[in-house]
């Protein structure tokens, strides 16, 4: 598989072939690895708890500081790749990564391991952008669906495969092996990568636009904070309301700094590309579809059926595997025929295996819940890549890097944005179906005092108190499903909007020899302004 060389612009105009497909395998286990790491953890943290000895607040900061750290990295990873190049960037990162992921294994307390966790976010927030970056830049436009099918093998199979592996390992080895298992990984990867991978750019990119780092860094900061913690301080807290404030004030201040300044940490004129907005849109829906059923049916098998991390994870184990073979599937058919068609048809796959999961109760069958998520993996496979992939084609290749950065914090935050909306709704069904059914209890009759005579045991109503719980639990979930299922449905709506015919005039326009990049013929202009001398 041969592809084109970028030259020293890193623009894709100095072609120089180069063979694609050793380079794309290394870049996506590198890749996976970092995004594995995510929801393995989160396994891991009940049994984290009880080895620390810690509260259950406490003990979530491992996986809230990793998320805190990421919305602080991921939008400067596509400067760093501009200015040291990226094989470079990408092989520290993977040597960094290995490192951190090294030092929570061997972490003594809790604190230890949470600071590790921000030094194991750092490089691992860098690895997935350099790589979308990487792969656009290596891989020939009319073959870009299918190297991103198998892209795709880490940004969705990586997440749904994570309990299966991090439930054996905690189950039946030791928590601190989903940790150093990284290690010769990332040495491994790090070695194939100086080996395999072409050198893309000079190095020469320009300097740090430090404001606009500041605003988004802080922004994304304050917003996922708000987000992680909002359910324990309270939506309606000074604490929440005061990060949520700072942060659209952030956010606000770092779009008028990039419109004004020369060389912006990240253009926000790409969203003029009406394809590359939608995309992440549509991105943005499917990440809340994907994990408000990756957290929430988990959550189903172990409170309420009782199995445990392990059984769960092999239940969960189809659908991670259908997502794999129809990720590549999915990559040809948009080398064929575009986004639009593979897009309207998983996201209405979705939208349906959504739906059928509203019914589910306490006494559902695990088979039928394995069939359900396994259908539904297939639309999200089907989905994903071609909505992603579509996107990025239609922004000019010096904005690749940039562009791979806003996909990131898309995924990362609208995911995180989505959950804390679901479980706060899910909070105010629970109480609401509580109520309803406490009204049910007639107010006259005085219920017999435990221990006389006819009255029930306490472990009896404690029992029917605790079943009563989880079937109001279950109901709420149901409804969440309903609301998922809404969303994905809008979701098929926004893919009636893809541009379907963008992929072949690409890939002619790749072949062709007097090709020329789309933004060379659009020269920015300058825009000093007050903030706009060079950051």
């Amino acid at each position: 598989m041969a592809g084109v060389r970028p030259g020293p612009d890193a623009g894709g105009t100095e072609a120089q072939p180069v063979r694609w497909g050793l380079p794309l395998a290394v870049l996506i286990a590198g890749m996976f690895m970092s995004i594995l790491d995510v929801s393995i953890v989160n396994v891991a943290i009940p049994t984290i708890q009880k080895d620390f000895g810690t509260t259950t607040d406490d003990v979530q900061w491992v996986a809230t500081a990793y998320t805190l750290a990421l919305g602080v990295v991921v939008p400067l990873s596509g400067w760093l790749g501009d200015r040291f190049g990226m094989r470079r960037v990408y092989t520290l990162s993977v040597l960094g990564f290995a490192a951190g992921s090294a030092l929570c294994g061997v972490a003594w307390s809790l604190d230890s391991l949470v600071a590790f966790r921000i030094v194991q976010a750092i490089p691992g927030g860098i690895v997935p952008v350099v790589t979308m970056s990487m792969v656009y830049l290596i891989v020939p436009r009319e073959k870009i669906g299918t190297a991103m099918g198998m892209y795709g093998l880490g940004v969705v199979f990586a997440p749904a495969v994570g309990p299966t592996l991090g439930g054996y390992l905690v189950e039946y080895v030791d928590w601190r092996l989903i940790f150093f298992i990284n290690v010769p990984i990332g040495v491994l990867g790090a070695i194939a990568a100086a080996l395999v991978l072409p050198k893309i750019g000079d190095g020469r990119g320009g300097r740090l636009d430090v404001w606009g780092f500041v605003t988004i860094s802080s922004g994304l900061f304050a917003l996922l904070l708000a987000l992680s913690e909002g359910q324990d301080w309270g939506w309606n807290s000074y604490r929440v309301l005061m990060l949520l404030t700072y942060s659209a004030l952030s956010l606000a201040l770092f779009v008028v700094i990039e419109l004004e300044v020369d060389q912006p940490l990240l253009d926000v004129r790409m969203f003029r590309y009406w394809q590359f907005t939608n995309s992440l849109v549509l991105i943005g829906l499917m990440s809340v579809a994907l994990f408000a059923v990756l957290f929430y049916i988990p959550l189903l098998l172990q409170q309420g059926q009782n199995l445990g991390a392990f059984e769960t994870g092999l239940l969960l184990l189809p659908q991670a595997l259908v997502m794999g073979v129809m990720m590549p599937i999915a990559g040809r058919l948009y080398d064929l025929i575009g986004p639009r068609w593979p897009a309207m048809i998983g996201l209405g796959i979705v939208a349906v295996g959504t739906y059928l999961l509203h019914d589910l109760t306490l006494d559902a069958s695990r088979e039928h819940i394995m069939w359900l998520l396994a259908f539904r993996a297939v639309g999200m496979g089907l989905a994903m890549m071609p909505i992603m992939t579509g996107g990025m084609a239609a922004v000019p290749q010096r904005l690749v890097s940039r562009a791979s950065a806003f996909n990131n914090v898309v995924q990362r935050c609208v995911a995180a944005l989505g959950l804390a909306v679901l479980t706060a709704v899910l909070t105010r069904q629970q109480a609401q179906q509580l109520a309803d059914r406490s009204a049910l209890v007639p107010t006259t009759v005085t219920p017999p005092t435990v221990g006389a005579p006819g009255a029930p045991p306490t472990a009896g109503l404690y029992a029917m108190f605790q079943q009563t719980r989880l079937r109001v639990f279950v109901a709420a979930m149901d409804d969440l499903f309903l609301i998922t299922a809404a969303i994905s449905a809008l979701g098929v709506i926004g893919a009636l909007f893809l541009r379907s015919e963008l992929a072949k005039a690409l890939a002619g326009r790749a072949q062709s020899p007097a090709a020329q990049p789309e933004e060379s013929k659009e020269p920015r202009p300058a825009r000093p302004g007050p903030v706009g001398s060079r950051a």
